[in-house]
């Protein structure tokens, strides 16, 4: 495994690494030269992680909404490799597009408290985890919006509330960490992955892979004509993470969907 890419050296933890666009930033963080600790609900995806990548990686067993299992994972990083420079706040749940007046006030509320306990409270708490450990090594945080931070359709109502809540949280830390930590997002646009749904709607048991039968229909959205995978979209994290790359960097949001570029009209649908 390579140790001497874009981020040697560096201790990284992501939420929600076990799979989907989580588990490909580990797999390129590593690839990197930097090692992981994943902060991960399934037990059989961190297996996974540590069957692939060895002694670069540690997985803590734990939910994003609880204070005490963000700072485990903390902990464990800090342990394991020696400190902490960058956090990633990733783990999400999606809204499968869920229009405000087809759900009752009742699964409203429910999804609104479940959705938003993971899209924002588990970043506000992950970053209170880490703040002090990334600060010490003037490292950084990063963390997953995205089209729906920007442009309607990417999901319904909930889930864009959430990921302009989470364009909010990102501006207020690179102002409060600031000087010593740098603290910015990145938006990707749609990916057929593992990403599912609040219990609370029904919609725990479904992926997006399982409502797009034909990944390449993504495609369509796009204006540059392709359908991504998330490997597509992991270069961003690699730059903001590093040292040398991006030290002038905060408080930005990297809009890498393509969503809102038109296609152009000579170009099939």
């Amino acid at each position: 495994m390579a140790r001497d890419g874009r981020l040697a050296g560096l201790s990284t933890l992501v939420t929600g690494g076990g799979s989907g666009l989580g588990r490909a930033i580990a797999d390129r963080f590593v690839a990197e030269g930097a090692t992981v600790t994943v902060l991960e609900r399934s037990a059989a995806k961190i297996e996974s992680l540590v069957s692939a990548h060895g002694d670069r990686v540690r997985g803590v067993r734990g939910d994003v909404t609880s204070a005490a299992d963000n700072a485990e994972a903390v902990s464990t990083a800090v342990s394991a490799f020696g400190g902490l420079d960058t956090f990633v706040g990733n783990a999400g749940l999606w809204d499968f597009g869920r229009e405000l007046r087809a759900m009752s006030p009742q699964e409203l509320e429910r999804g609104f408290d479940e959705l938003f306990g993971v899209n924002v409270k588990g970043y506000v708490l992950g970053a209170r985890a880490a703040a002090e450990a990334v600060a010490e090594r003037r490292g950084s945080m990063i963390f997953t919006l995205s089209n729906a931070a920007f442009h309607p359709r990417g999901g319904g109502v909930l889930y864009t509330a959430s990921k302009h809540a989470a364009a909010g949280l990102i501006s207020q830390l690179a102002y409060e960490l600031a000087p010593h930590v740098r603290v910015n997002g990145v938006a990707p646009g749609g990916m057929a992955t593992d990403l599912r749904g609040p219990g609370s709607m029904a919609l725990d048991g479904t992926a997006i892979t399982d409502v797009l039968p034909d990944a390449d229909s993504l495609g369509r959205y796009s204006a540059l004509d392709f359908s991504p995978r998330a490997e597509d979209y992991v270069d961003s994290y690699v730059l903001l993470a590093a040292r040398g790359e991006s030290r002038t960097v905060t408080g930005a949001v990297f809009d890498i969907s393509s969503v809102g570029t038109p296609r152009r009209p000579d170009l099939p649908v």
